[in-house]
């Protein structure tokens, strides 16, 4: 019923770790580096990462298919809200991120949640 799917609680970064196309996408637009756009590094280093972890990160997952830093990043933080991740788009303009996240917060999360409860 549409009542139960709206008292799924907050999502946490470890929720989406379950979804594997969310995770796929967010890989997909937080990964890349362009000196321009504001990646995984820009999110992990305001949650308080240190420049020499941030490059011990990037250095391990460099040229892995099967590693992420976006990923790792993620795991890291994985007990943090959602809404802080959309907050940290936000500052960083992010907003396909943010829609991202968004629409999986509204669409994907309460079915999912219901599922498992």
């Amino acid at each position: 019923c549409k009542e139960c799917l709206c008292s799924a609680p907050p999502p946490k970064i470890s929720d989406l770790m379950n979804d594997e196309d969310l995770l796929y996408t967010l890989r997909l637009k937080l990964d890349p580096t362009h000196c321009t756009v504001k990646n995984w590094k820009n999110f992990a280093s305001r949650w308080g990462m240190s420049y020499d972890e941030l490059t011990l990160l990037e250095q391990r997952t460099h040229g892995a298919t099967y590693h992420s830093p976006t990923q790792e990043f993620l795991l890291r933080y994985n007990q943090k809200p959602v809404t802080e991740l959309t907050e940290l788009c936000q500052l960083y303009q992010r907003i396909d991120v943010l829609r991202l996240l968004q629409r999986w917060m509204e669409n994907d999360w309460p079915s999912r949640w219901q599922k498992a409860h």
